[in-house]
């Protein structure tokens, strides 16, 4: 077994036994919408969604919440609580380079991404009704622009940041500017034109989803603007990342 398999999985067992990962990053997002789904008047066609309802409409806003909740406060404390605790540091006096690590826990968070977003999917189908993705191809595009450009922001957060508690202030904050953009706490009719648009262009972009969500093609300019997120505070991370 590979040096990285064994790292992937002792980082896949960490994150399931951490109650705050394993509850907010995979479950809450299926409970939210389980339970907003609960309320009768949300299941009924409603002329401020274009005669669709509400719980189909506030699915892609889930999705942002299960995105920003594993990319902007799993991933950024765990790196940042390794880094000082010294782990990183003790990693590069082995043969397994503490780049590996790195990679495992990419590699779970993003595995963990998909896990609560596939939930949230089926549990809205199965209990709902909740029409799935019009447009898949599109959908699957504007899904893995938008998760790379909020991963490689937590990413970027736990390159600069010197302590977990740090990390998790910053990634606080980013946190719920994704959230407040991506129409969690305020439905996106509700927001102000002004800040409506600019959600459309913040990761991971709630807009693009919601547009494959209904089976319209995605806006290139959004999903070149996610891309060019991802690859520049990528880059940045890459370049920043300190191991100790």
């Amino acid at each position: 077994m590979s040096a990285l398999l064994k790292l992937v999985q002792t980082e896949a067992r960490l994150f399931v036994r951490d109650p705050v990962s394993f509850l907010l990053g995979l479950l809450l997002p299926t409970v939210l919408l389980l339970g907003l789904g609960a309320v009768p008047i949300l299941r009924e066609p409603s002329p401020d969604f274009d005669g669709i309802r509400f719980i189909d409409y506030f699915a892609p806003s889930v999705i942002v919440m299960t995105v920003a909740v594993i990319g902007l406060t799993s991933l950024p404390a765990f790196m940042a609580g390794y880094r000082e605790q010294g782990i990183l540091r003790r990693m590069q006096t082995t043969p397994v380079h503490p780049a590996k690590l790195l990679a495992a826990q990419l590699i779970v968070n993003l595995l963990a991404a998909l896990v609560a977003t596939v939930l949230v999917v089926v549990a809205g189908r199965l209990v709902f009704d909740v029409p799935l993705p019009g447009n898949p191809f599109g959908f699957a595009i504007a899904f893995v622009l938008g998760i790379g450009a909020v991963f490689a922001l937590g990413m970027l957060v736990a390159a600069v940041a010197p302590t977990a508690r740090a990390a998790s202030g910053i990634a606080t904050v980013l946190f719920m500017t994704v959230m407040f953009f991506g129409g969690v706490y305020l439905p996106r009719f509700m927001l102000p034109e002004a800040v409506a648009r600019i959600g459309d262009y913040v990761p991971p972009g709630v807009q693009s989803l919601l547009d494959t969500w209904n089976g319209d093609a995605p806006d290139v300019v959004q999903l070149l603007v996610l891309a060019a997120v991802a690859v520049a505070a990528g880059a940045g991370a890459a370049r920043m990342f300190k191991w100790e």
